[in-house]
């Protein structure tokens, strides 16, 4: 981890692929948000590099930035079937501020290790001084990590 990257790893009981189709899924990135920001999204399941999705916003959640509702789109850069996913997002009125978000996952002897990241290095220098990043905390992503969990994992212990 450097300071112009932030992650956050777990071992969650279920398989790479059982959680790989919640990642590759736009309406899955919406049912894991720990922030609230997330609010619908339109696409369908990703398979490669350059597949992209629109997600619906609301920044109040975060009560930082008085942006309100907007939509973002997503494209995807990394993809690696049940190992890799990354994306960048971009905004409506402008293009990517250079931050990425993405996923790895190491299959474990109980599970998988699940590493939940975001990298800000290739953004623009304005944005790195405006001290918007990182965007989330900390405690945001392992949060996400926990509901990613409970997502592919029934109750009674055994993976979707």
């Amino acid at each position: 981890m450097t300071n112009e990257r932030l992650e956050v790893a777990r071992t969650i009981e279920a398989s790479p692929e059982a959680i790989f189709a919640v990642l590759r899924s736009p309406q899955g990135h919406v049912a894991i948000d720990s922030s609230g920001m997330l609010l619908a999204a339109e696409g369908t399941d990703v398979t490669k590099v350059g597949d992209a999705f629109i997600v619906h916003m609301d920044r109040e959640a975060l009560n930082d930035y008085p942006l309100g509702k907007y939509d973002v789109k997503i494209t995807i850069t990394e993809f690696e079937e049940n190992r890799l996913i990354a994306w960048n997002v971009a905004g409506v009125f402008r293009g990517t501020i250079g931050h990425v978000y993405g996923y790895t996952l190491e299959p474990a002897e109980n599970g998988t290790i699940v590493t939940s990241y975001c990298d800000w290095s290739a953004a623009e220098q304005k944005w790195k001084d405006a001290g918007i990043f990182p965007v989330l905390p900390e405690s945001a992503l392992r949060a996400t990590l926990g509901i990613l969990a409970r997502t592919v994992q029934r109750p009674n212990g055994t993976t979707h």
